[in-house]
């Protein structure tokens, strides 16, 4: 990460500071006017983005592989289908709790529980002898994935200088965005001359290394609260998301009934609940999510940007793997070789975009990259079984290049004008709304594409499912020409 650096204010070169220190919030943001950063800042922010990078690149690693465990493991399209969504799925259910967590854990803490949830699900992934503890494995490092990523958000919002943000949360989008452009990738060339187990073999030893770095050099940021945990709220979780994403992967099934209509009025109801319950705790000032964030205009367009990029993103990147095997008949290290590129344009697009940011702000970034993502995806819907493969990819880097011109602009610009008491609860509930976003879009647009690939054919199917999210997406151009830059609230002078 190409950040600059210099001693701490409040530390001395050559001291020997333990890992077990803690650093607060006053001491490693007391940054020069030039907007450097304090050594120890910068050694927190990247061990946390490594061990991001990790289980950034597990999330995605299974998409080739669905057609392999189909066969594998004797289940249908649907079923396996939650390997997907019951991971996003329990991120959402999980991250809303990560407020409580990092202000109850130290840095140091909530990174050992995360990095070991995580490496305890992949082994279990990797000894798997059927698809229910697979499942379960997958849950359990989705557990991990959760506290991770919030994690670092609330580390950068608390560490960064304002002036810097722009420029340090493009260097995190190299993370965050190569990482998933590699899963496919990794994943096709172990398929090509493995068992599927070994995209955990491969990712186990990483992981532990990630865990052993971070046990060894992780300090303490900012100081511990004592908020207490609603279980009303966390109970209030599992209903709300689960029966809001069961209810739209099932409703479009042949054989659907009323069971998934009854799960979407059981989801909203929970949802509304789980809301008024916040409202109602914040005014002792103990939510799980303190929905005050809302109160930030830019905050509110920026979660809602967020959201429908996810969803229009996440289904595309379910659909376009098995437009590629099914349609264009590719083998799975070229599937993932083909989506290699756009993964890697817009890793290494985001510190251009981010420095960019820091001058001109928000809004011509986010217009052009909604209005490319809608165009792209348009004509995504207009492929065939003919389509040459360049031209597939070369749709697939535009539509990268657009989600890189969004995502930088939006969580920084969502995320500034917040105080620091929020920061973790900003983190949350931002996240929590993309894992819900993106197992939204992916349930509706994988049951878009079942449904009239039965009656159509596949590409029927496919056309119909990416001209659904075109239309999503048509969204986040009206919500990107409403983007405005924001002030910091919490770093006074930075």
């Amino acid at each position: 990460m190409s950040t600059d650096v210099t001693s701490g204010a409040n530390s001395e070169p050559g001291s020997g500071t333990p890992a077990s220190a803690t650093f607060t919030e006053e001491a490693l943001t007391q940054a020069p006017v030039s907007g450097k950063m304090a050594r120890e800042s910068v050694t927190v922010i990247v061990t946390l983005l490594v061990a991001t990078f990790v289980v950034i690149l597990n999330e995605t690693i299974m998409n080739v592989a669905l057609q392999r465990l189909m066969t594998d493991l004797k289940v249908d399209a649907p079923t396996v289908q939650w390997l997907a969504t019951g991971f996003m799925l329990t991120m959402a259910v999980v991250i809303p709790t990560t407020g409580f967590i990092l202000q109850r854990l130290t840095t140091r803490g909530s990174f050992m529980l995360a990095m070991g949830l995580f490496s305890g699900g992949t082994l279990l992934a990797a000894l798997a002898p059927g698809f229910p503890v697979l499942l379960l494995a997958r849950i359990v490092q989705a557990g991990g994935t959760a506290i991770m990523l919030p994690l670092l958000m609330t580390t950068i919002l608390t560490l960064v200088p304002m002036s810097r943000r722009g420029a340090v949360m493009g260097n995190v989008s190299i993370a965050i965005s190569v990482a998933p452009a590699m899963g496919p990738t990794v994943s096709g060339i172990i398929l090509d001359h493995f068992s599927w187990r070994f995209m955990f073999v491969f990712v186990l030893p990483v992981a532990l290394a990630a865990l052993a770095i971070g046990a060894k050099y992780l300090t303490n940021v900012g100081e511990r609260g004592k908020t207490g945990l609603d279980f009303t709220s966390v109970v209030l979780t599992v209903p709300a998301f689960g029966g809001l994403v069961y209810g739209l992967s099932q409703i479009g099934g042949a054989n659907a009934g009323v069971v998934p209509i009854i799960a979407l009025v059981v989801g909203v109801v929970c949802l509304a609940l789980f809301v008024f319950r916040q409202l109602k705790l914040q005014k002792s000032d103990s939510p799980l999510l303190d929905l005050r964030a809302f109160n930030f205009r830019m905050f509110t367009v920026s979660t809602l940007l967020m959201v429908v990029a996810m969803m229009a993103l996440f289904g595309g990147v379910i659909l376009l793997p098995l437009y590629l095997q099914n349609t264009l008949h590719l083998q799975p290290m070229e599937t993932g070789l083909a989506l290699l590129p756009g993964g890697l344009a817009m890793g290494l697009l985001g510190p251009v975009i981010g420095r960019i940011f820091d001058k001109v702000g928000p809004l011509p970034l986010t217009v052009s990259g909604s209005v490319l993502m809608v165009l792209t995806l348009w004509q995504f819907s207009r492929l065939d079984g003919s389509s040459p493969l360049g031209w597939v990819i070369a749709l697939h880097v535009t539509l990268s290049l657009g989600l890189a011109l969004l995502f930088t602009p939006a969580f920084t610009t969502g995320l500034n004008p917040l105080p620091p008491h929020l920061y973790s609860h900003g983190s949350a509930i931002m996240s929590t709304a993309q894992q819900v976003a993106g197992a939204a879009g992916t349930a509706l647009l994988v049951s878009i594409f079942a449904v009239v690939s039965a009656s159509s054919g596949l590409v029927a199917g496919m056309q119909a499912a990416f001209l659904a999210a075109t239309i999503i997406a048509g969204a986040a151009v009206v919500l990107g020409a409403m983007m405005r830059k924001t002030e910091g609230a919490g770093h006074g002078g930075h």
